[in-house]
């Protein structure tokens, strides 16, 4: 009996470890260069309270973008009271400084003699068995999830990304959030309109 549970287990611990592992630590989402909106319920035409979980100049800047847009929509918003809309701005670079050229380590001068120690490569230290290869480049990602005031409940949630040098972030971010607010109120995987 023990043996038929183990099994058991097993093979629903096969079948349950490739479709956890497909994430990599991320969450679900659109692919790099694309934006999801996930319309549980419209907009509602009430006031709301755009927060940030990152306080950062850019993260500022494009939730700036997002009260401007929520306001052509009909929307009063704020710092503070009425619904809640968290933003989350995330730019990161997964290049590793892979676009430098690999430096040398140089010999000591005072190796000299018969045998001296020749010049090797300075190796980056990191993982060489990540799979998928990381992106080249640098990648903005923001996400914004609208909460009902009362209860807290979801009411709707958009996410988008750019793969965007740091010159090109605040257009990147831009784009996204225009794109998301030009059909707001609809379930959709479209287009983030990356600058090139």
């Amino acid at each position: 009996m023990r043996i038929a549970a183990t099994l058991v287990a097993l093979s629903a611990l096969c079948f349950a470890v490739p479709a956890s592992a497909q994430g990599y630590g991320l969450g679900g989402g659109p692919k790099l260069g694309e934006i999801e909106i996930k319309a549980y319920q419209k907009i509602p035409k009430v006031k709301i309270a755009v927060q940030l979980t990152s306080d950062t100049h850019l993260a500022r800047e494009l939730r700036r973008q997002v009260m401007v847009r929520l306001t052509q929509r009909g929307n009063q918003v704020g710092f503070s009271g009425g619904n809640i809309m968290r933003m989350d701005v995330s730019y990161f670079d997964l290049s590793g400084g892979a676009d430098r050229e690999m430096p040398m380590m140089q010999s000591q001068d005072y190796e000299t003699g018969a045998n001296p120690r020749l010049m090797l490569p300075a190796n980056p230290i990191g993982r060489r068995d990540t799979i998928p290869a990381a992106p080249s480049g640098a990648t903005l990602r923001i996400s914004l999830t609208l909460y009902e005031a009362s209860g807290g409940k979801v009411l709707w949630t958009a996410t988008g990304s750019c793969s965007v040098r740091s010159s090109q972030a605040m257009a990147g971010g831009m784009s996204i959030v225009n794109h998301i607010f030009d059909n707001a109120d609809a379930n959709r995987v479209a287009d983030a309109g990356c600058p090139l």
